[in-house]
């Protein structure tokens, strides 16, 4: 698998000359399609131009799916998710990301313009990025997602994301990941000193209307 070339991405801008961008993740099986209408219907029109970033993680075998090749950020092995991970393609994924995240730079979008979001491993990404940045973001935003390879974060977390805001939202009922997983990285992150907004909605793994009202808010707040 070559990971040499930039990620393939959907991109949207919300007005000419964007000067600041959110780079949103899907989730496992997904693609880059799935989150790309809500550039539009999130209705960030006070917002500065924003561009909208959505990447197509790389094809890779999905143990927990009999092998099955799919886009992927990372393989999963168990249903517990955190008890065998996925470290090699967990860091390959960053580095995928970081690479975005450089490439806006070079087109003049500072690192502190830019949210890192996402879905399930999406949210994994982001968290697994975010987290240990060099460059202070504007914001992470996390969905039905969990805080991957959380033993390493103390010792490789960056200190410019300390202060980053972030957000976290999950339904209640989500049988893919479970809430008590989910609340489990939101302690360890509080734990850590990380400023986190925490929602929770009576919904399984997906999103909601009144999710997308919140997840606008946060935008409209860190993209200021």
């Amino acid at each position: 698998m070559s990971t040499d070339t930039l990620l393939d991405c959907i991109e949207i801008e919300t007005a000419p000359n964007p000067t600041h961008a959110v780079i949103w993740m899907h989730g496992l099986g997904a693609d880059a399609n799935d989150f790309a209408p809500l550039a539009t219907e999130l209705g960030l029109y006070d917002s500065p131009a924003v561009r909208f970033i959505y990447p197509n993680a790389r094809v890779r075998p999905i143990t927990i799916n009999g092998g099955m090749a799919m886009r992927g950020w990372y393989d999963i092995y168990t249903p517990e998710l955190i008890r065998r991970e996925d470290t090699q393609g967990l860091q390959q994924s960053q580095r995928d990301v970081q690479a975005l995240i450089a490439r806006e730079n070079a087109r003049g979008i500072p690192s502190g313009n830019i949210v890192l979001a996402g879905f399930s491993q999406g949210c994994a990404m982001t968290l697994q990025t975010g987290l240990r940045h060099p460059e202070k973001l504007a914001g992470l935003m996390g969905l039905s997602g969990y805080l991957p390879l959380a033993s390493t974060l103390e010792a490789e977390r960056h200190p410019a994301n300390q202060d980053t805001p972030i957000f976290l939202a999950h339904g209640t009922v989500d049988p893919v990941v479970t809430i008590d997983r989910a609340e489990a990285s939101r302690r360890l992150l509080e734990n850590a000193g990380y400023q986190v907004q925490w929602k929770t909605y009576p919904m399984p793994h997906t999103v909601c209307p009144e999710e997308l009202v919140d997840i606008a808010r946060f935008l409209r707040h860190v993209l200021a």
